[in-house]
């Protein structure tokens, strides 16, 4: 070999960083030198600049991501029910519903995609799927558990004694998740073992690459063995991450002095760089390429792998070290910035979320302290807290640290409301069942009354009854309709007979005034005869016909009435009798006329109490002037005044006689009726 070419040193040609597992490029010392030292020079500014990039991309907003458990506390809504079961979600959880959009699945079809995923998916890469499978089959859930609920209470059961049964469909998803968690472990565990099998493979490497420097073969072979050994090195997987730093050292070492033992020759070298330089062009075209990306993160994630496979490629030719990392890391830059500006943004639509955020819990704060005393504005402000939370959900994250804050109080502001509306219902449910106690004991009523025939007076208390019905409030909805459908088949039921009965006295009415105006045109008609006492039992015979005849309608009453009384007066008055004997008749007809009358009975019963009324106070005056007559006996002008005392006794006893004789004609008249 040429003596130049063995004064070279040997890592101008293989002196970029070994594949492996990302670390800082801090850590790394750069092992390409040169005669003249520009060679060194340049790569060191490489790998400085790249240290310096890959650091500032480290550090950029993505740390700022809310923590997996704000993302499971909005994915599952303002009431998680089984957040304890989710072990986070990671940010590629969008990358995942690209694949497949599991909010149109049922519970059923979820479940189904669960097993299908473990089944013919590599354990490794499930991840994101099948925790968003989980976040939308407990979203479901949660939703059925909510109808169920819903349907407890609209039956009357106590929200505080709701409890939801076991469901089926939960108990094998749970069982299939596990089983995914399972293989998941056995997955990492085998993973643990490989790479410390990798760590000792490694290891074996480099007490192989530290054998070399001791072989007598030629140059070219023992290069040739070097080269197999990177490769057997690159194609090793990763080791344990608290080894990486140390494995490399200890690499990077002993490739040292492997290339400080050996001097590859320049053609050799000028091969490798051009290789090189390949591949750091295709670096660049790829990381161009990621320009187009519209996924930012996803973006950024490339150019940090992208990074890595730079810092494991070798030198290029010293003419174009510098235009090729200047075009890398021009577009590093760019990527890097897109990257600042995404999360700069976020930030600031975080911010946005925050104070739509706050609006929400300032309007639940309002809703909830308001105060609210009928269950229709209960019901209005109940639709008003959902339509908050439907509007909450669609408001992404706040900042971090403001996150679990702000949903604390706008959950804090629902509870609230909540609390209040169940201590309301539960007063309302009470009062509910008084009422069903009171329209029950009114149902009794009204059925107590239904086979009544007293029709007015029935008919006055039943509309009473009414009237308290609809003072009373609502009763539970379970009886309402039953409750109501008795307590108005009652009614119905009087008044349909009512109604029946008083359709069948019109027909008997109308029946009634044709015999009447058939009686008074034969009393109108009617002759005397010469024999008084023969006139005066015919025309009883009359009164007691038109008496027997009963009602007629009550527009054609006051007519036919005054009709009859003029032609049976007529007749009496044409009788030749006395007075007294007149006047009697004339009772008589009096009482026959009372009869006629609503209460006709108590009106003439009220008469007969007024005549011994007034019999009892002539006999009482009868007394009193007997009594005076003596007083008169010794005066001047006793004589005439006597007389006159006497005449009024006289007067009295007739009187007393009269009244005696209509009380027995209103006995008889009571009797016979």
């Amino acid at each position: 070999m040429d003596e130049a070419k063995l004064n070279e040193d040997p890592r101008q040609e293989h002196g970029g960083i070994p594949e492996g597992p990302v670390m800082n490029p801090d850590d790394i010392a750069d092992p390409v030198s040169s005669e003249s030292g520009t060679d060194t020079d340049s790569s060191a500014a490489e790998n400085e600049e790249l240290t310096t990039v890959v650091t500032e991309v480290r550090s950029d907003p993505a740390g700022e991501i809310l923590p997996d458990e704000d993302l499971l506390t909005e994915h599952e809504g303002l009431l998680p029910e089984h957040a304890d079961d989710f072990e986070g979600v990671h940010e590629d959880l969008a990358k995942a519903a690209e694949a497949a959009d599991y909010s149109r699945l049922d519970r059923a079809e979820l479940l189904q995609a669960l097993k299908n995923l473990i089944t013919n998916t590599p354990i490794h890469q499930i991840g994101d799927e099948a925790d968003l499978i989980k976040i939308n089959f407990y979203k479901k859930h949660k939703i059925e558990n909510e109808r169920r609920r819903k349907k407890f209470i609209e039956e009357g059961g106590n929200m505080e004694d709701f409890r939801p049964e076991e469901d089926p469909l939960e108990v094998e998803f749970k069982e299939v998740f596990h089983q995914y968690r399972e293989l998941r472990a056995e997955y990492n565990r085998k993973l643990e073992e490989e790479k410390q099998e990798n760590l000792k493979a490694k290891y074996q490497i480099i007490e192989e690459i530290k054998e070399l420097v001791n072989r007598s073969e030629s140059i070219n072979a023992t290069f040739q063995e070097f080269r197999e050994l990177q490769k057997r090195w690159r194609s090793i997987g990763p080791v344990p991450q608290q080894n990486v730093k140390d494995l490399w050292e200890t690499y990077n070492h002993h490739v040292e002095v492997f290339y400080d033992y050996i001097k590859l020759n320049k053609e050799l070298r000028d091969l490798d760089f051009k290789k090189n330089l390949e591949t750091k062009i295709s670096l660049c075209e790829r990381a161009e390429e990621l320009l187009l990306e519209p996924d930012v993160p996803k973006a950024f994630r490339i150019l940090q792998e992208l990074h890595e496979e730079w810092r494991d490629t070798g030198p290029v030719p010293h003419e174009m070290r510098e235009e090729i990392w200047n075009r890398f890391k021009e577009i590093t830059s760019k990527i890097n910035k897109r990257h600042h500006e995404y999360y700069e943004s976020l930030k600031s639509q975080q911010v946005k979320n925050l104070e739509q955020k706050t609006a929400l819990c300032e309007k639940a704060e309002e809703i909830a302290a308001s105060g609210i005393s009928s269950m229709k504005e209960w019901e209005k402000r109940y639709r008003e807290i959902l339509d908050l939370q439907q509007v909450w959900k669609t408001i992404g994250f706040a900042p971090r640290k403001e996150n679990q804050k702000i949903y604390q109080r706008f959950r804090a502001a629902c509870d609230d409301f909540f609390r209040r509306r169940r201590e309301f219902l539960q007063k309302m449910k009470e009062e509910q069942h008084n009422n069903l106690q009171l329209k029950t004991e009114l149902c009794l009523q009204a059925e107590a009354l239904k086979d009544s025939n007293e029709w007015k007076k029935t008919t006055e208390d039943l509309i009473n009854i009414q009237k308290r019905w609809k003072e009373i409030g609502p009763v539970p909805r379970r009886y309402a309709d039953a409750i109501w459908k008795r307590f108005r088949a009652a009614c119905d039921e009087f008044f349909n007979r009512k109604a029946a009965y008083y359709a069948g006295i019109d027909s008997q009415y109308e029946e009634n005034l044709k015999k009447k105006l058939e009686l008074i045109e034969e009393i109108e008609k009617y002759q005397p005869v010469e024999s008084v006492e023969e006139n005066f039992r015919n025309l009883k015979d009359f009164q007691r016909r038109w008496a027997e005849i009963g009602f007629v309608p009550l527009k054609d009453k006051e007519q036919v009435q005054q009709r009859y009384k003029e032609a049976i007066t007529r007749h009496f008055e044409g009788l030749k009798m006395d007075d007294e004997r007149k006047n009697l008749l004339r009772f008589r007809n009096r009482l026959d006329a009372l009869q006629q009358k609503p209460r006709g009975n108590q009106k003439i019963k009220a008469e007969r109490e007024r005549l011994i009324g007034k019999l009892k106070q002539l006999e009482n005056e009868i007394s009193l002037w007997e009594n005076n007559i003596g007083f008169f006996i010794k005066s001047k002008n006793a004589e005439s005044m006597i007389s006159e005392v006497q005449k009024k006794i006289d007067d009295a006893k007739a009187r007393i006689t009269e009244l005696e004789e209509k009380i027995r004609i209103i006995d008889m008249h009571i009797s016979e009726s």
